[in-house]
């Protein structure tokens, strides 16, 4: 029953069960989703849940204080932006760490890999080089690149939202069809708890993504480095460390 019910409400098409779906898929299907999944207080959630929250969307633990959700389309438009967000941001995460990592720990040189400082290359005299290498990108125009990335980003956005060659009348969140060539929403079962999955690890690079924010203005490094100090002193070099704290919060330890 929890497969055809699954089949139902995220697909919107009945189907038949598929015998073979794994224990693990159809738990998570019953476990995540519903009124029987997981919420934010655990046991003490009784009555602590908004009745508009009832389970039918990935990440929803029943928190909304602020009633944010309490309209249907506000409902719609924070789910899209969150995990618009959200996947930006599991994207920023791997391209902030990868250069640093592997300049830091295999030598590969990027010209500057730290991910606020990358950028200002554009100004130098020989411009942004793509993985430091002149033949793959060689960038030296800030307003080639602003034009070029708004044009790709609107036909992409124009894409998602409108349709296009690719398909038409596609879930504007979940496309699928061309947009899925490995076939991983094909099963329901597995399409419910591949959803769960990234809103889960979308909401932790978001976290990510703001903490290298308070990095890089309260040390000025990037996340590698703050974290291999970390790691050689941790009682030394970290969030709680005074002298870094009030660089972010403009006091002095002293007065």
């Amino acid at each position: 029953m929890a497969s055809a019910l699954a089949t139902k409400t995220f697909v919107g098409v009945q189907k038949p069960s598929v015998s073979t779906q794994s224990k693990q898929v159809t738990r998570a299907a019953v476990e995540w989703y519903g009124p029987g999944r997981e919420l934010w207080l655990g046991p003490y959630s009784s009555g602590a849940v908004p009745s508009y929250l009832t389970g039918e969307f990935p990440g929803d633990y029943g928190w909304d204080t602020a009633g944010l959700s309490a309209d249907p389309e506000s409902f719609r438009r924070y789910r899209e932006i969150e995990l618009i967000h959200a996947r930006w941001a599991m994207m920023g995460v791997v391209g902030c760490l990868t250069p640093e990592a592997l300049e830091r720990y295999t030598g590969a040189t990027f010209g500057e890999s730290v991910w606020f400082k990358a950028g200002a290359q554009i100004f130098s005299d020989d411009g942004l080089n793509y993985l430091g290498k002149p033949e793959l990108i060689h960038a030296q125009s800030i307003l080639a690149i602003v034009w070029t990335q708004v044009l790709i980003m609107g036909f992409a956005e124009g894409y998602r939202v409108n349709g296009g060659p690719a398909g038409e009348g596609l879930d504007r969140l979940y496309p699928g069809e061309a947009f899925d060539p490995l076939g991983l929403a094909d099963d329901p079962e597995t399409f419910a708890e591949l959803k769960i999955k990234e809103i889960k690890n979308g909401r932790l690079a978001m976290f990510a993504m703001f903490g290298f924010f308070v990095q890089a203005i309260q040390t000025g490094k990037g996340p590698v480095e703050c974290w291999a100090e970390h790691v050689a002193d941790p009682f030394g070099s970290n969030g709680f460390n005074v002298d870094q704290m009030s660089k972010f919060l403009f006091f002095s330890p002293s007065q």
